[in-house]
Parts: C-alpha cells; sequence; structure tokens
C-alpha cells in the first residue's frame, strides 16, 4: 500500500471513529428508503438542521410515500414548505416526486448517474442518496466538507470556483471509505457541521490536529477560500391591501420572478382608489434577504366599502388579481416576509 493511500485511509478511519464515538440521532440516518434520505436532503438544502426538522416530520407526516407527494395538489405543498425558503426546491420536489411515480411506475433511481438527472438533484444530493440509501461509493461535497478539506489539507483553490469543486470533489473521492461510504459520508459532513465549523471550531479536542495543515500553520480563519462574486441588488416593495368587508385581495407571483407561484399583496405605487378612498400605510418597514436580493417591503392598506364590492371584483378580474376570505387566508402559500407581516398584525 503506497503512504499516500495509507494517509486516506487513516484520514477516513479518524473521521469515521469520531463520528461513532459522537452519534446524532436523525430520523432520516435510520432509514435507507431513499425517498425519505431525498426528502431530507432537499428540505437541509441550505437550511440548518434544527430549522428544517419540523418540515421533515411534516412533509413525512403528511406524504409518508412518493406517491403520497406525488398526487398532492402543488398549492398544498407549497403551503406545506412556507417559511421554509428557497421555494423552488418545493417545486422540484413535487415535480420529481411526480415524475417518479408516474414516469417511472414508483422506482427510485438507485445510482448517481441516475439520480443526478432528477430536477433539483445536483452532484452533492445525488452523492448523499446513492450512498446513504444504495451503498454507492460516491463522495459528498458540501460547505462542511470543503471547509474539512481545505484547513487539513492546505488547500487555498476558490471553492466558488468551477476548478475548486473539481479539485475538491477529486480528493473527496480518493477519502471516501470503500467498506462503508454512507457512513463516512455522514461522518465528515458531521464533522464539518459540529466539530470544524467556520468560526472557532473546537480545535483543542480535534482528532485530527496533529496532522492538519491549517491547525500547524495558524490558518483556521483563512481556509477554506471563497471568493464571492454574488451582487445583492435592493429592491423596494410597495405592497397595498385592499380589503372589502372580511375578504382581501391577493395576487399570485407568476414564473420568472422572485417566490413564483405564493400568494402577496397587490405591488402597487399609487392607489387606484385614493380619489374617494385613501390609503393608511403602515409604519413599520420589513426586510427579508434573498440570495441576489435585499427587499424592503412598505403596506399601505385601503378599505372598499361593501356597496362597492362588485366594481371590486370587475378590477380584480382584469388585473388577474383574487378575493380571498379572511378565513381562508390561512391556507394561501405565502413567502415568509408577507407571513411576518400578518404575525405583527394577529393575522
Amino acid at each position: 500500500m503506497s503512504q499516500k493511500l495509507s494517509e486516506n485511509q487513516a484520514f477516513s478511519n479518524q473521521i469515521i471513529s469520531w463520528y461513532r464515538q459522537n452519534p446524532r440521532d436523525l430520523p432520516w440516518r435510520n432509514t435507507h428508503d431513499p425517498y425519505k434520505i431525498w426528502l431530507s436532503e432537499i428540505i437541509l438544502q441550505q437550511t440548518r438542521v434544527a430549522q428544517g426538522m419540523p418540515y421533515y416530520y411534516a412533509f413525512s407526516e403528511n406524504y409518508p410515500s412518493v406517491q403520497d407527494l406525488a398526487e398532492a395538489p402543488e398549492s398544498e405543498v407549497l403551503r406545506l414548505w412556507q417559511g421554509l425558503g428557497y421555494y423552488s426546491r418545493a417545486r422540484n420536489l413535487h415535480f420529481c416526486a411526480k415524475y417518479i411515480w408516474f414516469e417511472l411506475k414508483g422506482k427510485f433511481p438507485s445510482t448517481y448517474d441516475e439520480l443526478i438527472k432528477l430536477k433539483g438533484v445536483g452532484s452533492y444530493t445525488a452523492a448523499a442518496i446513492s450512498s446513504f440509501a444504495f451503498g454507492e461509493v460516491r463522495a459528498v461535497v458540501d460547505g462542511n466538507v470543503f471547509r474539512v478539506l481545505a484547513r487539513y489539507f492546505g488547500i487555498s483553490t476558490d471553492i466558488a470556483s468551477g476548478k475548486g469543486k473539481t479539485e475538491f470533489e477529486a480528493l473527496a473521492n480518493q477519502l471516501i471509505s470503500r467498506d462503508n461510504p454512507g457512513e463516512y459520508n455522514q461522518a465528515i459532513m458531521d464533522f464539518g457541521s459540529r466539530m470544524c465549523v467556520p468560526k472557532n471550531p473546537d480545535c483543542p479536542n480535534c482528532p485530527l490536529k496533529s496532522s492538519c495543515f491549517a491547525f500547524s500553520k495558524n490558518m483556521i480563519s483563512d481556509l477554506p477560500v471563497k471568493i464571492n462574486k454574488t451582487k445583492i441588488k435592493d429592491r423596494a416593495l410597495n405592497y397595498l391591501i385592499i380589503r372589502c368587508g372580511n375578504r382581501w385581495v391577493w395576487k399570485q407571483r407568476s414564473s420568472g420572478d422572485i417566490w413564483t407561484g405564493l400568494f402577496d399583496f397587490p405591488e402597487i405605487d399609487h392607489n387606484p382608489f385614493s380619489s374617494q378612498h385613501p390609503a393608511q400605510q403602515y409604519p413599520k418597514n420589513y426586510k427579508h434577504i434573498l440570495s441576489h436580493q435585499k427587499l424592503t417591503a412598505t403596506f399601505s392598506e385601503v378599505e372598499i366599502p361593501e356597496q362597492e364590492a362588485q366594481k371590486l371584483e370587475e378590477w380584480c378580474e382584469t388585473q388577474g388579481y383574487s378575493l380571498v376570505e379572511e378565513n381562508h387566508i390561512e391556507y394561501l402559500a405565502k413567502p415568509k416576509l408577507i407571513v411576518n407581516f400578518l404575525t405583527d398584525q394577529g393575522f
């Protein structure tokens, strides 16, 4: 056995040993069901475990099988996803469930090459499902793995670059345990999320510190290297809440913009009813940060008398808006920003 191969195996063995000594009981780790594992991985994309756990339980309970999810209305799926953000994940989840159930006759893809063809499944998710559910020797590379490998091996390649992704994936696939690929993948991700954390990692108690490049060179805060090229744009949302008795005007957002398929209020710079019914602006602005946009929302409200209900209905029809009974609002799938506003107002 070459020295390099021996070193790689020693690294893998130490990671797995740490994992076995520091287990974390997570529901998706107690199953080899690819549906449940896929569900957990989609929910946990860009989401902390503590935040994603209630959603995993909710989806598992409401849709215990891929058939149940496939046959559910999209509006119901989006409503259950409400508050988790990145709603394209929910739409892709629903799309894939329908594809697996109706096109693949319910047979879940079992290899990396098959899984990566699914909508919303990238290299990380495909590797996770194939190794956890089917034992395929395919390394996962997420933010936690980037960090562990960059620090331990002293790699300064930009992890946001194509070159970096290729380099780290190649190394990860050299290191992965051939005997326990799924356990190794779980172990290195857990190690990165609990021990080798972004700030103030627990280096004194780290079993790898004696051979860690970043620890020996005092470069913990310098690795991994990520050159962020994403520009965050400021965007103002001027919402007009239009109420008529116990009905509110709602707008379902179309594709090609944020929050596709979700419901919010009309975005109107001026009040079309101002001549007779002036709007009152709420004093508080609401801020919300997306991956590429920083949103600032203002809310104004106008009350339309019941005797003008028909005129309002006609206006809504021409604008593509919906009049929704107040007691049905909770069933609309809404972005978190809108949920926060309604919560503040006692709805």
